[in-house]
């Protein structure tokens, strides 16, 4: 019997999903349980599972399209079965998502899968039948002057393969770069080129060799190209409206001297030259010894309650190609400074690989940002509700301090600690740095906790 596949929920925190590759094409077999596509969710990149036997009738949503919660995306069924009701009955259920969205809308593309999956097939086709220079000409008007609507896989595969965009011609939807157009361009050796007009020729401007480029006539708005959210950078968005306007922050910043906890991280790469100890892995640790220290400050705020937590779980946070993204640590209050490195480097590759589970980035009970190794001196994260509290780490660097009444250079690091008042009272906080301090400026105090 025919059945519907809907978009699954693959992450606790996900609402919709992006579909990122199909695994099986019509008309090929699968099995209970087999993966047929790959679904890009807020924080990760899923397979998705068959939930029966049979044939893959029917593909509903193309790559790169996104699909709410529940909505059918294909259809599975016996090879010879009738499923004229089960494609009836799935547009119907996208109708109900539907938004009225301006035509060049991208979102509008995103809340109209269904229609946008068949208006590519009826453009596709009709190109099909049409010379080469008029499916240009089509494919051009289609195309909104100085816009470029891109789905999401097309964008990545333009950008890993050194493509311009801007001399492509989308056949998706209202002139839509899709997947397939990057196929096409690839085989038919496209490589980047600069643009006529930004850099012309010298033989074109009348110039004699070694004479300088004339500079082009510019006029009018830039171009731009628009390029659809991936699920991770909409649920990083939903997730900020609901946590710095919401969420009253105050803030609490401390200078450290690092001195000690650089030689503590030499000493180690001494001992450990292959796991290439960092001062973020001695932090990591110094946090969740600051945090048992200081117990009132790892908890979270749940509406009638305050919610206080045994272990330091401590999210990292790491930067990805799609957002920001932070795998968690547990039980860091536990572990030792070469362990919280390995699980990081471990945690932090897949992560960039959209491979985590939900469980290794969800549930931390206090986060660290680090942007020291961009060369910010001082920062202020956003808390990551329901947590209690971020620390933002700034860059180490040397200055001028008076240690007994006598003026050293010393190596010193500022951070920012942002705070949930609901929970965190400003003394609270300004003990845990000053356990924090304490310990990174006797970083034997990890040594022998």
């Amino acid at each position: 019997m025919a059945n519907q596949v809907v978009m699954p929920k693959l992450s606790p925190t996900m609402e919709e999903g992006q579909l990122s590759r199909w695994l099986k094409k019509e008309g090929d077999t699968v099995s209970m349980g087999e993966p047929i596509a790959e679904i890009d969710t807020d924080k990760a990149t899923m397979e998705m599972q068959a939930l029966g036997n049979g044939v893959l009738r029917k593909i509903l949503i193309q790559e790169g399209e996104s699909a709410p919660l529940g909505q059918v995306i294909a259809i599975i069924g016996e090879a010879d079965e009738d499923i004229n009701t089960l494609l009836q009955s799935a547009p119907a259920a996208a109708k109900k998502e539907t938004k009225a969205e301006p035509e060049s809308s991208t979102q509008a593309d995103q809340d109209q899968p269904d229609a946008a999956a068949t208006l590519e097939k009826d453009t596709v086709a009709k190109d099909a039948a049409a010379p080469k220079d008029e499916r240009a000409a089509q494919s051009e008007a289609t195309k909104p002057s100085g816009r470029l609507v891109v789905s999401p896989i097309a964008a990545r595969m333009a950008a890993e393969s050194g493509l311009n965009l801007s001399n492509l011609s989308g056949s998706g939807p209202g002139g839509r770069i899709i997947k397939r157009d990057i196929e096409t361009a690839l085989k038919e050796g496209a490589k980047t080129q600069p643009s006529a007009q930004a850099a012309p020729s010298r033989k074109a401007s009348g110039k004699t060799s070694g004479a300088p480029a004339q500079t082009p006539d510019i006029s009018g708005a830039s171009p731009y190209r628009d390029v659809p959210m991936s699920e991770m950078r909409r649920t990083i968005a939903r997730r900020l409206v609901t946590s710095i306007g919401p969420v009253p922050h105050f803030f609490l910043t401390t200078e450290v001297e690092m001195d000690r906890a650089a030689d503590l991280r030499k000493g180690l790469n001494e001992i450990y030259p292959e796991q290439k100890i960092s001062v973020n892995d001695i932090i990591i640790k110094a946090v969740a010894w600051a945090l048992m220290e200081n117990p009132d400050v790892n908890a979270s705020f749940q509406d009638k309650v305050v919610r206080y937590y045994e272990r330091a779980d401590i999210g990292v946070a790491v930067a990805t190609d799609n957002g920001l993204i932070t795998p968690v640590i547990r039980a860091a209050e536990t572990k030792s400074i070469s362990e919280i490195n390995s699980e990081i480097r471990e945690l932090a590759g897949r992560a960039r690989a959209r491979k985590l589970t939900p469980e290794e980035y969800t549930g931390a009970t206090f986060s660290v940002s680090n942007l020291g190794m961009y060369g910010v001196d001082e920062f202020t994260a956003v808390i990551n509700p329901p947590e209690g509290a971020i620390l933002a780490i700034g860059a180490m660097a040397p200055k001028p301090v008076v240690r007994d009444n006598e003026i050293r250079i010393a190596e010193t690091l500022r951070v920012t600690m942002s705070c949930d008042h609901r929970v965190i009272d400003g003394a609270v906080g300004a003990q845990f740095l000053q356990s924090f301090k304490k310990v990174m400026e006797n970083p034997l105090y990890l040594v022998v906790a």
